[in-house]
């Protein structure tokens, strides 16, 4: 009997069913779902997949420590075997956690399995921990937390394939470079099941994140050619649901791979004629044919934004204006630029009429430097949180959402004194009583 996951991945490919209207919390409802033999899967924000052998289990991916109880009952309803290997395909958050009760069963501790730069990209972590917590918030709205969050250390680490075995199935490792540097993916050859982490995920790839650290979009594209290449009769992504049948799944890999490709050419070429970053910014485009594909959609990253990246990456922080290489402070330019338009408040009013005219890009640049003319200015603040509340409506993406979102909390919760959390959480979610009403 095919099990629910698969049905629903088979309407979501097809078109008839959006991901994001995917019922994961109910499909969790029915447990740990086998969907290949000896494959089984926990969908969640961040998978997690578990494999049985002849040999015990193996974990691809373990979870966030919200869901590690609930998955690891899950797991063990479907097999009481031991576990003998938990693999990180990167070091994410929602990767790492879920081994706690594993860990506490009678017998060896399960060996945890990542590539070697995984160890110091959690270092940069904890150095960063302020810097990660406050981005979490901003794009996320999640309420502080401790950062490094608590995980397992590698017991085993490699650095560019490993094969690990659990009789009957082995696992072939393959390190990658993708949004970040410690990535791995895996096939399993006996069972021609792909294995992808974050790699491929129903979205635009994560290359381009405005607040996370490099992303590699070149050697992205190469690991999914290498990936589609195998002729894998399933594929299992690090988000959203699995793809079924060989000629989809290469398909999938090929479709990102050229997606980025052309992303990475395109942005090459005008650097190469001496474009600044600002023109390239708004002349690179995806190819529409693979932009329309269902999982290509701006559902967190966007091509703007791995533009970015790939400018930072192949020619360094410089956007090539000759002013932005050391410019004055913010407010000390917002200031001037007040004084030449009599005043932030008659810079604040030229933002509502640009977002009049539908031109939130620059409604939200003059409402910003606005509020950083004149910070107390509370009928500024209105503007701005005004300003950006249409902005989060406008946007296809969570990243863009999240930053927008935030600022309009924060010029909101300044004027009002409610707590910024829960305006940001209303802005995010719709309930933003005081704009403007469409006819």
């Amino acid at each position: 009997m095919e099990s629910p996951i698969l049905r629903f991945a088979d309407a979501v490919w097809r078109g008839s069913v959006r991901p994001e209207d995917v019922p994961v919390s109910d499909l969790r409802r029915d447990g740990v779902q086998e969907i290949a033999y000896g494959v089984a899967m926990w969908p969640a924000c961040g998978n997690v997949y578990v494999v049985r052998g002849e040999d015990g289990l193996a974990l691809f991916d373990t979870g966030d420590a919200h869901e590690a109880s609930p998955s690891y009952r899950a797991i063990r309803k479907w097999s009481a075997e031991p576990l003998k290997y938990a693999i990180f395909s990167r070091g994410r958050a929602d990767r790492l956690a879920g081994l706690e009760e594993f860990d506490a069963e009678p017998g060896p501790r399960p060996l945890v399995v990542a590539q070697e730069g995984l160890v110091r990209r959690l270092a940069q972590q904890g150095r960063t921990a302020g810097y990660n917590a406050t981005v979490d918030l901003r794009e996320q709205g999640f309420p502080r937390v401790v950062w490094p969050l608590p995980h397992r250390l590698p017991d085993l680490t490699y650095r560019d394939r490993l094969s690990l075995s659990l009789g009957d199935v082995t696992f072939m490792l393959t390190h990658a470079h993708g949004a970040t540097d410690d990535a791995t993916w895996a096939f399993l050859p006996e069972r021609g099941v792909l294995l992808t982490g974050d790699l491929f995920g129903w979205t635009v790839p994560g290359a381009g994140d405005p607040q996370r650290v490099q992303g590699y979009p070149d050697e992205w594209a190469v690991a999914l050619r290498a990936m589609a290449a195998l002729d894998a009769d399933l594929l299992l992504p690090g988000r959203g649901l699995p793809i079924c049948g060989a000629a989809r799944v290469r398909r999938a890999l090929a479709d990102t791979a050229d997606y980025l490709d052309s992303l990475v050419e395109q942005t090459l070429d005008l650097m190469n004629s001496g474009a600044r970053l600002d023109e390239i910014l708004h002349e690179v485009k995806p190819p529409p044919a693979l932009a329309a594909r269902v999982y290509l959609q701006e559902h967190h990253d966007e091509p703007e934004f791995i533009v970015r990246n790939i400018w930072r990456l192949h020619g360094g922080w410089h956007d090539g204006n000759p002013a932005n290489l050391k410019p004055a402070p913010d407010a000390v330019f917002a200031r001037a630029v007040a004084e030449l338009s009599a005043g932030a408040a008659s810079v604040a009013g030229r933002a509502v009429s640009a977002a009049a005219d539908g031109d939130l890009r620059l409604a939200c640049q003059l409402a910003e430097l606005a509020a950083q003319a004149e910070p107390d200015d509370h009928q500024v603040h209105e503007i701005r949180a005004l300003v950006y509340a249409l902005r989060v409506q406008q946007e296809p993406g969570t990243i863009a959402r999240g930053v927008y979102a935030w600022a309009a909390a924060e010029s909101r919760s300044k004027i009002t004194g409610l707590d910024l959390l829960d305006v940001y959480h209303d802005v995010t979610e719709g309930r933003v009583w005081w704009l403007p009403v469409a006819n």
